[in-house]
């Protein structure tokens, strides 16, 4: 049996890695192939080999961050508790973004960049985040904990907004803030929605 497909996937992982680096040190724009390679320690052919070009590259790697991230609010999913679920929303984003600062980065640099070259990817991937915190905040609605005039979908937005902006915030001008601070801080301003 070959062990292609498993070095193929340790390569991908080690050029988003490279790729993350790079756009926390010196940002997307003058981002090239073969910084991305030689960051990553593989020929220059090994990223055409795997994505094509840069553009599929950064591609892949929003979908694999924005998985990531999705995976971290599926935690709300388990929660019984109205609080709970807000923490887990909350808290499972900032720990995602805390863990990969440098996909915050990208991802609110690309997001509302307008046209975009991801703006397709990036549209159908802030979708699935959304609709997870749209299921979570109607689990919430349903439970009476959300006045009734909120429109969930709104809500789903302006949580996701908030999040992602002050995850960026605290990253880049306060990160000596712990994290339940930072959480805390988003859930009162929500309890204050909620209530």
């Amino acid at each position: 049996m070959s062990t292609r497909p498993a070095r193929t996937g340790a390569t991908k992982q080690k050029l988003f890695i490279a790729t993350l680096n790079l756009v926390a040190s010196k940002g997307m724009a003058s981002l090239t192939v073969d910084d991305i390679a030689a960051e990553a320690g593989v020929a220059k052919g090994t990223v055409y080999y795997n994505f094509g070009s840069k553009d599929g590259l950064i591609d892949a790697l929003l979908r694999f961050g924005l998985e990531l991230f999705a995976e971290r609010l599926r935690a709300a999913e388990r929660a019984t508790d109205a609080d709970d679920i807000l923490a887990r929303l909350v808290g499972g984003a900032l720990e995602f973004f805390a863990e990969y600062p440098a996909f915050g980065q990208l991802l609110v640099s690309e997001l509302w960049r307008t046209p975009g070259q991801w703006h397709k990817t990036l549209n159908l991937l802030r979708d699935e985040i959304t609709s997870i915190m749209r299921a979570q905040l109607r689990r919430l609605a349903d439970l009476g904990r959300l006045p009734p005039e909120v429109d969930v979908r709104t809500a789903a937005g302006a949580l996701f907004g908030t999040v992602v902006v002050v995850a960026m915030d605290w990253q880049v001008f306060t990160p000596e803030r712990g994290l339940a601070e930072v959480r805390d801080s988003i859930l009162l301003l929500m309890r204050g929605i909620r209530e």
